[in-house]
């Protein structure tokens, strides 16, 4: 069973299964976070969604260097968790099926490529106070 983080499901809603991928990037005492400026400010795990026929982990690659500016290595899988949310970018309630890994920075490439998007260092204590989501805070206190 996988746990679920977040709002109540609402019985009456239909949800769109959506399937992502987020990293727990650390270097010393810091965890890599991007803050994103809408729908609505916040700080997040890199990562996103996985689009049609892509594989997970390149998926991973992808959107933690749009969102971040940085390449990685995937150093092992640390869990999921699910998420009914609504995506005001996609105008969708989705049920949030978010995959979790643990990876290293290998070398930073420039500024995020996604707009909105801004790759953020913070010690490990502030990085967990400034999460917006319980499922993020969870494995990142875990990693």
């Amino acid at each position: 069973m996988i746990r679920r983080f977040g709002p109540a499901v609402k019985r009456d809603q239909r949800y769109t299964l959506r399937h992502g991928v987020y990293s727990v990037l650390k270097r010393e005492n810091q965890v890599l976070l991007t803050h994103q400026a809408a729908p609505e400010p916040e700080f997040q795990l890199p990562g996103g969604g996985i689009d049609p026929g892509e594989q997970p982990i390149a998926a991973l690659h992808r959107e933690v260097f749009e969102e971040t500016g940085w390449r990685i290595d995937v150093i092992r899988r640390l869990g999921a968790f699910r998420r009914f949310v609504y995506m005001p970018e996609y105008d969708m309630w989705a049920e949030k099926l978010c995959h979790i890994y643990l990876s290293r920075p290998v070398r930073r490439h420039g500024p995020p490529s996604e707009a909105g998007h801004t790759a953020v260092w913070m010690p490990r204590d502030q990085a967990l106070a400034a999460l917006a989501n319980d499922g993020d805070r969870h494995f990142a206190s875990r990693a």
